[in-house]
């Protein structure tokens, strides 16, 4: 197996990881990441094998397991009821009794309220310049996790800034600033989803929460730590799932000036630019694949990045196909059997992501659909490393529909463009346009 070296953290590797993946997959199925001390699974072959082997999983061997410093418990003791981060048959059982409220018919009851949220969203956009990471992207599964789990909206802001906290540990540059924040976050949405479940005990509601609590499997039921890290799991992965999706593929849609966006077009955004590049799995019996050979306790990364534009499934993989001709289960995200069947939450993080792009270039209620100016594009470093990647800022400024064919000059962050960042905008129409200028 070749070595190859190259910092998870580095600007232009962050900015554009492509090079690198097609790098290494000129050397086989498996290559060894120096940075990471870990062979990585490169070709869609090899990652689709190590993903569906059963001799493989993510709970690290008993024997292998790292004490857990005191200081870091409270993080860890919610992590160790995640459905992502367990074997059968915990996992099943858990996945058993969360599948009993998490239903397709939840999911679609749902749909009406995503898009008239998108809307409303976009009705809000502010004259002045404004972020729509934090307009738009953020708040649209925050807020709609909210209400399926019951808690008051008002609390979206919490809940973003302790699921913003806690995900940062799978940063490649995690430090001890991260971690006591990821304490601090873990201790604050424990004790709030705690308080909750309390009083859904005592006053069941028309909510998820309520849902989890009755549901019932063979005689069991969820114990309160499980539904603590369930709700919480619902949060982190949807939400860091669908903003990173929706950033990505503005971005993309920008570039390419796509107009008409359809449900093959965003299976596409997934394949080109997917929310997380980098799944780890640990070997529990000795195994081969391929032509390499891997014993118990060894760890192997399957780039999901490097696959979804692996040539051998995908022609001329590098270009983006708003009507793509290829079965969408090859693609490694929400299609992709194993991924989906890791966690419940797949499918809701589907259907916010799907309505939030689309609704995004909606028509004008008194005109025809959005025009689109493409400008320059930038890329800069986004901010998890090699793991989850996504827009750093969008920023956007309204103008009047008279402007549109000579829109203003939108105000710009020169803090962002000192550090190389350059912008791109589109012209948005609705009610009023819209200068969207994204900062990447």
């Amino acid at each position: 197996m070749q070595h190859l070296t190259q910092s998870p953290t580095d600007p232009a590797f962050v900015q554009n990881p492509y090079p690198f993946y097609d790098r290494a997959r000129q050397m086989g199925d498996f290559f060894w990441w120096d940075d990471y001390a870990m062979p990585c699974a490169v070709s869609h072959k090899a990652v689709h094998a190590v993903l569906r082997d059963r001799r493989m999983g993510r709970e690290c061997p008993p024997e292998l397991a790292p004490a857990i410093p005191d200081r870091l418990r409270p993080f860890y003791d919610i992590e160790a009821h995640s459905m992502l981060e367990l074997e059968p048959p915990r996992h099943t059982r858990l996945r058993a009794l969360v599948l009993r409220a998490f239903t397709s018919r939840t999911i679609a009851a749902l749909a009406p309220q995503i898009t008239q949220l998108c809307h409303d969203l976009i009705d809000r956009f502010p004259t002045g310049p404004f972020d729509l990471l934090t307009a738009y992207a953020q708040p649209v599964p925050v807020i709609t996790i909210a209400r399926l789990l019951g808690v008051p909206e008002d609390r979206a802001d919490d809940l973003l800034a302790w699921s913003n906290a806690m995900v940062a540990m799978y940063q490649a540059r995690r430090t001890p600033q991260i971690e006591a924040a990821a304490i601090a976050a873990s201790t604050d949405f424990s004790d709030f989803m705690r308080g909750y479940i309390a009083i859904r005990r005592k006053t069941p509601a028309d909510d998820l929460i309520s849902t989890l609590i009755a549901a019932e499997e063979q005689g069991e039921k969820l114990t309160t730590e499980e539904l603590i890290t369930t709700c919480i799991l619902l949060l982190n992965a949807g939400h860091e799932a669908t903003v990173h999706t929706l950033g990505n593929g503005t971005k993309t849609l920008l570039e390419q000036n796509i107009r008409g966006i359809t449900d093959a077009c965003i299976e596409e955004i997934i394949r080109h630019d997917p929310p997380l590049h980098m799944f780890t799995r640990w070997v529990y019996e000795d195994v081969q694949i391929g032509d390499q050979r891997f014993k118990r306790g060894d760890q192997i990364a399957c780039l999901l990045g490097a696959a979804n534009r692996d040539p051998a499934v995908y022609p001329d993989p590098a270009r983006f196909d708003p009507h793509p001709q290829r079965p969408t289960e090859h693609q490694f995200w929400w299609r992709h059997p194993f991924l989906r069947w890791r966690t419940a939450g797949a499918a809701g993080a589907e259907n916010r992501t799907r309505r939030a792009v689309r609704a995004l270039p909606r028509p004008a209620p008194d005109g025809p659909a959005q025009l689109w100016r493409c400008l320059s594009f930038s890329r800069a470093d986004r901010v998890d490393g090699g793991h989850a990647l996504g827009l750093r800022q969008a920023r956007s400024t309204r103008c009047d529909l008279d402007d549109a064919q000579n829109p203003p000059a939108p105000a710009s962050t020169p803090s962002l463009e000192r550090q190389g960042h350059r912008r791109f905008d589109f012209f948005h129409r609705q009610k009023r346009g819209h200068i969207m200028h994204f900062y990447l």
